[in-house]
């Protein structure tokens, strides 16, 4: 499709109030496409946004303030309680809220026992969502990139993941990692990040993912596929310096170059320390007293009572 994307992806764009230094392929996939339904949806949704009672979001104050800076006064009032993951964990173990979790897949609990025996820091996480689909060819040079890179690794790879085929892995490529890599269906996301012996998530940069991420204080290889997930991407790479950034056109020498850079460079230590503090600025938000659990008590009582 001929979209703004295609004809110069790396424009920049500094015309948005609230967002800087950002570039015309970081704008949603669809943008431009008058014909997709999914840009129709989300322009619908936002327009009508405008006249909700109030605006709940997922994120925290020092985390996006310019962007909420920029749109406060065009909105209703806005409450940022992120990251959920954290809030969830200030709210008693008795409450009955704490049970509404759900997954789209069964999660394979094995994951954590074999991280349980791997070193800190030592292995790289890869899970790119419930949606994003990769061609067998992409398979391929994801699995030889993270097999030359000869760290350990989780993959995360739904029986859906390629396109219009089953998702089978070379038998060699099997072979050759099977004292070091670990292929999952699903897992418990948030207790793998969590985890001491993660040193990298591969990752598509859905918003999930990428609070996550921070979340744990993990740094990322973005290889982001549609919609948000390209502003995402520069977001954590460039503005949060939390990450790398894989180009479309996956290639396993690439694949192999940025696993080690995050996993063993220079620019990975940098990255860690950055993850670290937004980490630590993420457990302040949600503490009791912080913004975004304060924010959550405004929403109980300013909003629906």
């Amino acid at each position: 499709k001929r979209t703004p994307a295609n004809w110069y992806p790396d424009m920049p764009i500094n015309v948005i109030p609230g967002v800087r230094d950002i570039r015309v392929k970081d704008l949603p996939s669809s943008f431009g496409d008058e014909n997709d339904v999914v840009d129709s949806y989300s322009f619908r949704i936002t327009h009508e946004s405008t006249k909700a009672c109030a605006i709940i979001m997922n994120t925290f104050d020092t985390l996006e303030s310019e962007v909420l800076e920029a749109i406060k006064p065009l909105l209703p009032p806005i409450y940022t309680i992120g990251p959920l993951q954290l809030l969830e964990q200030n709210v008693s173990n008795t409450h009955q809220l704490t049970s509404l979790r759900f997954n789209l897949l069964e999660e394979d609990q094995r994951c954590l026992e074999w991280l349980d025996i791997k070193q800190p820091n030592s292995v790289a996480y890869v899970n790119f969502g419930s949606v994003t689909v990769l061609t067998k060819q992409q398979l391929i040079e994801f699995a030889w990139g993270l097999a030359n890179c000869r760290h350990p690794f989780l993959w995360v790879i739904r029986p859906d993941l390629v396109i219009g085929e089953t998702t089978i892995l070379p038998p060699e490529f099997t072979e050759e990692t099977a004292d070091r890599g670990m292929i999952s269906g699903w897992c418990p996301q948030e207790q793998v990040l969590g985890h001491p012996s993660i040193g990298a998530f591969l990752t598509h940069s859905g918003w999930n993912s990428t609070m996550d991420t921070i979340c744990s204080g993990v740094p990322i290889i973005s290889w982001p596929f549609a919609d948000d997930q390209m502003i995402n991407c520069r977001y954590s790479c460039f503005h949060w310096g939390i990450g790398m950034e894989m180009d479309k056109d996956v290639q396993r020498d690439k694949v192999e170059e940025l696993v080690r850079e995050v996993m063993e460079g220079d620019k990975g230590k940098k990255m860690k320390e950055k993850a670290i503090e937004w980490k630590k600025s993420a457990h302040e938000s949600t503490k009791p007293g912080g913004p975004s659990y304060v924010n959550l008590d405004k929403v109980i009582k300013e909003v629906l009572c």
